[in-house]
């Protein structure tokens, strides 16, 4: 039985065999990078045709596609993580979390921002001082109920 583990390792593997990138790659499907390195890695799950386009793009096997269109179990292997840019954003949500979720409060309401119904984009920026990395995220605000 293929595990999405074993999808993940042909996608590495046919990714760079292929010398593709992740924006080459959802390019080639029809949808953002950031989706499709997420589902590619098994933390999102693709639509059915986006999973067979992906599959005959990257040779994959067959079996793959049903793989890839599973509902995503999401477990962090750590509770802190510690490869360096991972972590710099679990230190960006622990500094200006509170922040955040106090401006949503003042602008929305009482509630979140959806990370299910979400898109999100990574750019470079140029800057004089040195390139900046520029992550935009843009959720539904869904707010809490009271019964």
């Amino acid at each position: 039985m293929l595990m999405k583990e074993d999808v993940t390792v042909q996608i590495i593997e046919a990714k760079k065999k292929a010398g593709l990138t992740w924006d080459g790659i959802a390019d080639a499907i029809g949808m953002s990078p950031v989706f499709t390195h997420s589902a590619c890695m098994g933390m999102n799950a693709f639509p059915a045709d986006k999973a067979a386009e992906l599959v005959k793009f990257l040779g994959l096997t067959e079996d793959a596609a049903s793989v890839l269109e599973e509902s995503p179990t999401k477990i962090w292997e750590q509770a802190i993580p510690t490869d360096p840019c991972i972590y710099r954003f679990y230190e960006i949500v622990g500094v200006y979390g509170p922040t955040l979720k106090a401006l949503i409060h003042e602008e929305f309401g009482d509630g979140i921002m959806s990370a299910i119904d979400f898109e999100m984009s990574v750019k470079r920026e140029a800057n004089p001082k040195g390139d900046r990395v520029k992550v935009e995220m843009s959720g539904k605000y869904l707010q809490y109920n009271a019964w």
